[in-house]
């Protein structure tokens, strides 16, 4: 049983990308499991300011949830980032959180699933956003890998996911996590 922590960064409850985090919990509960969803519109998450604080303490000087999600990601075995891709990037939601993982980037070891979702019907599109998670992932944790992607696209309305292969693909790599 692995330790998953699920990061939904939709600015929509039950938006494209939300329900496939949803689909991608279903199947590793279903696998056994212990996962935890974490979405980011209900935290309360500030900018990082630049200062410099945690560079030497590991510790930062804001007092947000950031502290508590960064103690999550420690002790999570796998992390699944989600984004809804606005103008080919990943949301503001996510890159504020991102950034905010400074403090901790180099006490977390990861096994990592990505998952973006898009209007946009064309995969090659959402390799900036997925670079930008390499970035912070296997560019930045160590001993990050990387597990799996699911392209949740072709997705415009609030639920359009449910008819695309997307979302029974987020059950199965959910399930094989």
């Amino acid at each position: 049983m692995k330790k998953i922590l699920v990061i939904s960064s939709s600015p929509r409850k039950n938006g494209n990308s939300d329900l496939l985090c949803q689909q991608f919990m279903k199947g590793a509960n279903a696998a056994g499991h212990d996962v935890e969803l974490i979405r980011l519109s209900e935290k309360n998450i500030h900018y990082c300011t630049g200062c410099g604080y945690c560079n030497t303490t590991h510790t930062c000087v804001q007092k947000d949830d950031m502290s508590i999600l960064l103690k999550k990601m420690e002790e999570a075995e796998s992390i699944v980032l989600a984004t809804p891709v606005y103008f080919y990037t990943m949301c503001g939601q996510m890159k504020t959180f991102i950034d905010r993982c400074c403090a901790a980037y180099t006490r977390m070891k990861d096994k990592d699933y990505y998952i973006v979702t898009a209007a946009d019907e064309n995969v090659a599109m959402m390799q900036k956003t997925i670079e930008e998670f390499r970035g912070f992932t296997l560019d930045c944790l160590a001993n990050a890998s990387e597990q799996g992607i699911i392209y949740g696209v072709g997705a415009w309305k609030m639920g359009d996911i449910q008819q695309t292969k997307a979302f029974e693909k987020a059950y199965q790599v959910g399930f094989n996590a």
